[in-house]
């Protein structure tokens, strides 16, 4: 992940005493030649790379079990074929077998893997699926050969069960592959799951790789349409290519229709006007990709790729997506369940005290942002005697007289925060990321803070990077928000799972030691 901080907060996050975050640059191949593209009308040559990892509206959990599936199956189904074969031939309880097993997992897992991503695979013909899977097949048996014949093993190889092994294989295999992408196109690409594209500049990148989304639905790119200042007399769309506008207008559209992708299509030479357009997208969480022929901008997380054999920038994409999403999102689960678990007695009791003491219900239900902008309710224990919901809402100070006496006690150790857990398991929140802040806060604080709405790329925590880092409770000062957005973004552009634990351990003494909890 890039350490490159986001261009609009490293203008406006200046605390005082504190060192400016270090600056870098992605460095990529000089481009100041264009490459010369095929007419979007001529028929383009057949590719199937995409390297960028394929992101859906919805379900990235069930995608990334799809995808970690599809890594493991081909593995799997030749070492149990072999394990069935011999033991249908009785010949598993032979001495050599489990040498033999050894090595063909081992030739299995390291072989049989498609070099390709699962989204290429996803969205190739079954042909060029079989094919593969045909050919690293042979690499595999001649690898085996060359290993038996090496080792001294061929003379006490069981030749039928060899022989069956090497044939069922693949007729089980090419089957099952095919089986499971038809289920992904069924099950994950579906209209719902898509996402909604718009492209800024309308050229030969950006229309070869709009007639290339259109004709593959399983990427679940939609395409809105195309933003240029120059006039349809000037441009001629074909048809299916619609323009929405000029680039002016393109903020808004994005807003107005949520928009979830933009692919920025400008020249070098038109630098001033791209970096215009990033500092107005600013206060979106749309995703941006570039399509060079340029190095621009230090946004966070920038890294190259292809598309549907397009080059492209990711310049502003969330990162927890494959295995790296379902992992954390397996460990809020676990973690969440547990914490839920364990102090069972403990929210009762807190639930019990909160009803006998004061008036009104046990839990505060609050709308805020979460992943996306997308608003979400999350769950507090009540600690006043408002439950305040509206336009800008005042925050508790030191001695708030809204503030009940057991609420002082929960506030103080943050255990207001505990039905939040529910939020977790429900999939509106996460252990760890950026706070969520009220509604009010948000439409405030986006208007006066440059890149604000960014660290809504990420679920939202209970808790994050800025609270241990001593930027909780209140935000009096326009500069402690810029503060905490600062931090946020630190976590989006160097987020691991060991960060994650790191920032949990973090907390728990930041519980019990605060002048910040009123």
């Amino acid at each position: 992940m890039s350490a490159v901080p986001d261009s609009a907060v490293r203008e406006t996050v200046k605390l005082t005493g504190a060192p400016p975050p270090p600056l870098s640059q992605v460095k990529l191949p000089d481009t100041s030649v264009p490459p010369q593209l095929p007419s979007p009308r001529a028929t383009p040559q057949a590719t199937y790379d995409v390297t960028p990892p394929l992101l859906f509206k919805r379900q990235s959990a069930l995608a990334a079990i799809f995808f970690s599936l599809r890594a493991a199956a081909p593995a799997a189904v030749s070492i149990l074929t072999l394990y069935v074969l011999a033991e249908l031939t009785g010949t598993a309880a032979t001495n050599y077998f489990s040498a033999v097993t050894i090595i063909v997992t081992i030739l299995s897992i390291t072989l049989l893997q498609s070099p390709r991503t699962p989204a290429a695979e996803l969205i190739a013909p079954r042909k060029v699926v079989s094919l593969g899977l045909l050919v690293r097949w042979a690499v595999l048996l001649l690898a085996l050969l060359v290993i038996g014949y090496v080792a001294g093993y061929p003379p006490r190889y069981s030749r039928p069960l060899m022989l069956m092994w090497a044939v069922a294989t693949p007729a089980l295999l090419i089957p099952s592959m095919l089986l499971l992408d038809e289920v992904a196109r069924r099950v994950l690409c579906r209209p719902s799951n898509s996402r909604k594209v718009v492209f800024a500049g309308y050229n030969n990148s950006s229309r070869q790789l709009a007639e290339r989304f259109s004709r593959h639905a399983e990427l679940c790119m939609r395409v809105q349409g195309f933003f240029d200042d120059r006039s349809a007399q000037r441009l001629e769309p074909t048809d299916d290519q619609k323009l929405l506008g000029p680039l002016s207008q393109l903020p808004e559209y994005v807003k107005k229709n949520a928009i979830d992708v933009i692919f920025i299509a400008l020249p070098i030479r038109h630098i001033r006007r791209v970096q215009n357009l990033l500092d107005k997208l600013g206060d979106t969480t749309v995703s941006l990709y570039y399509l060079p022929d340029v190095v621009i901008s230090d946004q966070f997380q920038a890294r190259t790729g292809e598309i549907l054999g397009v080059p492209v920038i990711a310049m502003r994409e969330s990162p927890f997506h494959g295995y790296q999403g379902a992992t954390k999102r397996l460990l809020d689960l676990v973690i969440a369940s547990s914490a839920l678990l364990l102090t069972a007695p403990l929210l009762l009791a807190i639930a019990a005290a909160i009803k006998l003491t004061s008036k009104g219900p046990v839990l505060f239900r609050q709308r805020r942002y979460g992943l996306d902008g997308r608003e979400i309710v999350i769950y507090k224990f009540r600690t006043m005697t408002v439950t305040e919901d509206d336009g800008w809402l005042d925050q508790a100070r030191r001695n708030d007289a809204r503030v009940t006496r057991i609420g002082r006690v929960l506030r103080r150790c943050s255990l207001d925060e505990m039905p939040q857990l529910i939020n977790v398991l429900q999939g509106r929140m996460s252990i760890v990321g950026p706070r969520p802040h009220a509604v009010g806060h948000n439409e405030e604080y986006r208007r006066l803070i440059k890149g604000y709405m960014v660290r809504h790329k990420v679920p939202p925590g209970i808790t994050g990077l800025a609270q241990i880092k001593g930027f909780r409770g209140p935000t009096p000062k326009l500069q402690d928000m810029q503060a905490r957005v600062h931090y946020d973004l630190e976590y989006l552009r160097n987020w691991s799972l060991w960060l994650d634990l790191k920032i949990m351990v973090l907390t728990v003494p930041k519980l019990f030691k605060t002048d910040k909890a009123y």
